[in-house]
């Protein structure tokens, strides 16, 4: 086991903001719900040519303690997230340490990152509220020799070596679009012959992976609806603030009263704008509402028929995953671009290129790609209660 290290002297001036993490990779995508979302991750090759094994002997990480640092706690998403690390680091015999913030601020992710350090964490794996914010944060922990690793939310990828996607921004941008098609047709829209009016409400445009799904949806909708007119060009942001989601909801319904369809790629926008929707006495069949959150958080607006469908991912197999790849990099081993990695009780995943989410970025020859999550889900009232997260 790698010797812990611990670090007081967290000093200012660091690095200018970095390069952000790439795309480019093709991959499969799966947004089907099965009726258990547990070790999903058994399913599916990332690419067609074959992938070498992570070279040489595997590294126990019995024993290392991974900081797990959400975006902001107390949101459903995060918490699900943490209880399946917890879950899955007991059978790994490490120590997964949930340090956060319930306010989604730099400032504050900063701390809790500072924190992780001083405390003698061997590893640190976080989701950012900001693309570049936590930069130098996180060059500074490097430097004092803790592993860095991202999930759900990427940072510069040179301040980082693995990020656990959930997918890349052409698959969750079209997922996002296809929900809220359907969900349009399943109330009577034609979405190819009609003029759609919609909008995107989610947290704010620096965070990367929000925006970059926004960015591909849009495109999406330009080559396949030409016909839908965006209201709201430069979208609306609720900031990942639970109180704000629910009034800036309802001044989209307010400005917009005949609004079709309304994209909320944010877990704390999806039920805010659901609930603005409900306390106007609007269903699914008045407005479309579709994104992505967890199930049990959306679970009562879908029973009321406020919204059709909805999609996610296994946060509790992400945030796992990001936890053990983390540990795995920590403990000594080493990966490049084209190793599968056998994640116990989860299954083999594949290292894939930075580029693979942003064009255009580059990957270091060791110790720096992407990993995607297996599969993606879609929720609705049939399938809902075969959740629990």
């Amino acid at each position: 086991m790698r010797k812990k290290l611990m670090s007081v002297l967290l000093v200012g001036s660091m690095v200018a903001s970095m390069t952000a993490c790439g795309g480019g990779a093709e991959t499969e995508t799966t947004t089907a719900a099965p009726a258990t979302t547990e070790a999903a991750a058994d399913e599916a090759e990332a690419t067609e040519a074959p992938a070498e094994e992570a070279s040489g002997e595997v590294k126990s990480i019995e024993g290392l303690t991974v900081a797990f640092i959400p975006k902001m706690t107390g949101n459903a998403f995060f918490e699900s997230a943490n209880n399946g690390a917890q879950k899955y680091a007991e059978k790994w015999g490490i120590t997964v340490d949930y340090q956060g913030s319930p306010n989604a601020s730099v400032a504050d992710e900063v701390q809790v990152v500072n924190n992780a350090v001083t405390s003698g964490a061997d590893a640190i794996c976080v989701s950012s509220v900001d693309a570049t914010g936590l930069d130098a944060a996180l060059t500074e922990a490097a430097d004092a020799g803790v592993t860095v690793a991202t999930w759900d939310s990427d940072v510069s990828s040179s301040c980082r070596t693995l990020m656990v996607s959930q997918g890349t921004p052409d698959i969750l941008g079209k997922m996002l679009v296809d929900m809220g098609a359907d969900s349009l047709e399943k109330r009577g829209k034609d979405p190819k012959a009609d003029e759609i009016k919609y909008c995107w409400h989610y947290s704010q445009a620096t965070v990367a992976d929000q925006n970059s799904w926004q960015v591909e949806g849009e495109k999406y909708i330009k080559e396949n609806y030409p016909n839908w007119v965006n209201v709201a060009p430069d979208n609306y942001y609720s900031e990942q603030d639970a109180e704000k989601a629910v009034t800036i909801g309802a001044s989209i319904l307010e400005a917009h009263p005949d609004i079709d369809l309304i994209i909320c790629n944010d877990s704390t926008a999806l039920p805010g704008q659901c609930k603005a929707a409900q306390n106007k006495g609007l269903t699914k069949n008045d407005v479309t509402i579709t994104g992505f959150a967890s199930p049990m958080s959306i679970k009562d607006y879908c029973e009321a028929d406020v919204i059709e469908q909805w999609g996610l991912w296994d946060c509790g197999v992400q945030g796992a995953m990001g936890c053990y790849l983390a540990a795995y990099i920590a403990a000594g081993n080493e990966v490049k671009v084209g190793d599968k990695i056998d994640i116990p009780e989860i299954g083999e995943v594949e290292v894939m290129p930075n580029d693979c989410l942003v064009e255009g970025d580059t990957t270091a020859d060791t110790n720096n790609g992407v990993v995607l999550i297996p599969e993606r889900l879609i929720f609705n009232k049939d399938n809902v209660n075969n959740y629990d997260f």
